[in-house]
């Protein structure tokens, strides 16, 4: 086998989230559904020989990512400052990484009845530890709005939504394809087959995308990054129910919520925010980031930060909406 960029950050990323305390960990479910996770070692089984036993409890906060590189990727420059404030739960979502299900269902609501009951198996949330904490970006967004309904405030303390357009429809769907100019359909488009798929994914996610990748670096990330449970995968964006106003009708959460947004985000426009936080009502507040697109927490992950912290660990705060960052 030649030459691996992608093994060579696969392996710094799990260098960092090894020395901010977290390890792989895998639960099954059930005899269907089998979740693979990283967790603070204070999480793991007391038979566990690495579990933590110095470290003192601390609040349990939940990151689900979302479409495109690994899990462990796309909070890769959150990891190190949130795992000395919290115990962290960073799962794989079904179908990514070492998560899989024999189930036929494809929706984001069955992706958080796994994560609801990967909590639950793990001993994180009431009554055994405090309310847990949700984060979800992109597609992760679709699925933390479904954690934090299902399981209610007496389980979850506070909602982080970044980049996800939970009240996306056929419409946006559309205008998205005609910004992409070329794919013919938003599977085509999240999951790129060929380096000039990549490409035009890259001009819609980042807004300052290199100038110039090498051709075998976009084949390798294609290889290793894009090409495993393709079918599964499909059939997830297929099973979105938020898209499908006969499934899914969003209703404010009873609880803080936060929504963060790249004010030049392609992928979901910042028009789509303002209107989000209007409809999550008045304990919804935004943050819009400039000079980010549809990836803030990789793009300006220092700003990014600063927002999670002050948000999670702060006092309860009024809902401040459209305000932009310097």
């Amino acid at each position: 086998m030649g030459f691996s960029m992608v093994w060579v950050i696969d392996l710094l990323i799990h260098l960092v989230y090894k020395a901010a305390g977290l390890r792989p960990h895998t639960v099954a479910l059930d005899d269907d559904t089998t979740v693979h996770c990283w967790i603070s070692s204070s999480l793991l089984p007391p038979s566990s020989a690495i579990r933590s036993k110095e470290k003192k409890a601390t609040p349990p906060l939940l990151l689900i990512h979302g479409f495109g590189p690994r899990g462990t990727w796309q909070w890769s420059r959150q990891i190190w400052h949130l795992a000395a404030r919290f115990d962290l739960v960073v799962p794989d979502l079904l179908f990514f990484g070492g998560s899989t299900t024999r189930s036929p269902i494809r929706s984001e609501a069955f992706q958080a009845a796994a994560i609801a009951r990967l909590l639950a198996v793990l001993g994180v949330g009431p009554p055994h530890r405090a309310r847990v904490s949700v984060a979800g970006t992109s597609y992760g967004g679709f699925v933390a709005y479904h954690v934090a309904r299902a399981l209610g405030p007496e389980w979850v303390e506070r909602v982080v939504i970044a980049s996800s357009d939970v009240l996306k429809g056929p419409d946006d769907d559309r205008a998205l394809l005609e910004r992409a100019g070329g794919a013919r359909s938003i599977d085509e488009l999240l999951l790129p087959r060929t380096t000039a798929d990549l490409r035009r994914l890259a001009r819609l996610a980042v807004y300052r995308p290199p100038l110039f990748v090498p051709e075998f670096i976009l084949r390798d990330m294609l290889q290793n990054l894009f090409s495993d449970n393709l079918e599964e995968k499909l059939e997830l964006i297929k099973g979105v129910t938020v898209a499908n106003k006969d499934e899914f009708h969003l209703t404010p959460l009873p609880r803080q919520v936060l929504i963060i947004w790249g004010e030049h985000d392609q992928i979901f426009p910042v028009a789509k925010a303002i209107e989000l936080q209007k409809r999550l009502g008045e304990n919804a507040r935004l943050e819009v980031l400039q000079n980010t697109g549809h990836l803030p927490q990789m793009e300006d992950a220092n700003r990014f930060n600063k927002l999670l912290f002050s948000f999670l660990l702060g006092a309860s705060q009024p809902s401040l909406s459209n305000r932009v960052r310097d």
